[in-house]
């Protein structure tokens, strides 16, 4: 008789035992059908072909940095019809007036504010460059505001430090 007692707890024992596992398998189920669910939401609503429309100030700050790459450029290769077309009048003959004699040039320029006035961009950049000038090589740095004004946009004055009049 003790046996089978002992047989029975055994069997209610393994019976909430296959309940637990059922329960168990039940709720990883639910959870991975839930995160499924969940995924495929996520996928829909991030694949919306919706662009938002550039901003004109946006547009007018771009146009800003690659007239400042184009001046660049120009200085770097000393090619003064390039930086007469994106220069003002007066802003080129500044320009022309500062600048020096190198044999070679690397500069670096990291944007660092763009403030928009109607058709006037003050275009802040911090600049790094290095002069080569015989066997001599200099290295300076410094803080340059460009003031470019007109459609399109073209230099009209350098305020602070301008890295085409280096080096010093």
């Amino acid at each position: 008789m003790s046996e089978n007692i002992v047989g029975e707890t055994q069997l209610r024992f393994m019976k909430r035992q296959k309940g637990q596992i059922s329960l168990k398998n039940r709720a990883f189920r639910i959870a991975g059908y839930a995160f499924r669910i969940f995924f495929l939401l996520l996928l829909i609503s991030c694949s919306s072909k919706e662009v938002k429309p550039v901003s004109p100030e946006s547009k007018l700050a771009q146009e800003a940095f690659q007239v400042a790459e184009k001046l660049k450029e120009a200085y770097i290769s000393k090619d003064k019809a390039a930086l007469e077309e994106n220069s003002t009048v007066d802003g080129y003959q500044a320009l022309i007036k500062g600048i020096r004699y190198f044999d070679k040039a690397e500069i670096t320029f990291t944007p660092t504010w763009v403030e928009i006035n109607d058709l006037t961009v003050s275009l802040t950049v911090s600049w790094k460059g290095t002069w080569t000038i015989g066997e001599r090589m200099l290295e300076e740095r410094g803080l340059a505001i460009f003031i470019l004004e007109g459609q399109p946009l073209k230099l009209a004055r350098v305020q602070r430090e301008s890295p085409f009049s280096q080096p010093e």
